[in-house]
């Protein structure tokens, strides 16, 4: 694969609005509050926990290239069983902490979210 022929302009698009969803999704605007109550209460620190969004955005980054590599060889659904992987992953380890079904679904539907958001950048760019 030549990676000089991916889309890099819909990897970093996916990438930024993958990110930028997150801080709206888990915001109290959409189900912020849902998550919080449904992961043992956990509350908004008082500043940005920069190293927990360094490593969302790296992670981002990296399904965001997975996708533009799936997209590029002509594997698409390789990257939706990727997306499908990672967020059954997520709720698996969410349900073995013991969180709610509420809060397993906001974390598992936002990483379905994110890969959707990706894709969908591949076909508009």
């Amino acid at each position: 694969m030549d990676i000089a022929l991916m889309n890099w302009p819909a990897v970093a698009l996916g990438t930024i609005a993958a990110f930028a969803l997150g801080m709206l999704w888990f915001s109290p605007k959409l189900f912020g509050r849902a998550w919080s109550t449904g992961s043992h209460n956990i509350q908004p620190p008082d500043s940005p926990p920069m190293l927990a969004m360094g490593i969302q955005f790296i992670a981002t980054l990296l399904l965001a290239l997975i996708i533009g590599i799936t997209e590029t060889a002509q594997a698409i659904f390789v990257a939706i069983g990727a997306v499908l992987t990672v967020a059954l992953f997520v709720a698996g380890m969410d349900l073995f902490s013991q969180k709610t079904g509420k809060a397993t679904l906001v974390d598992a539907g936002y990483i379905i979210a994110c890969g959707i958001i990706m894709i969908a950048a591949h076909a508009v760019l």
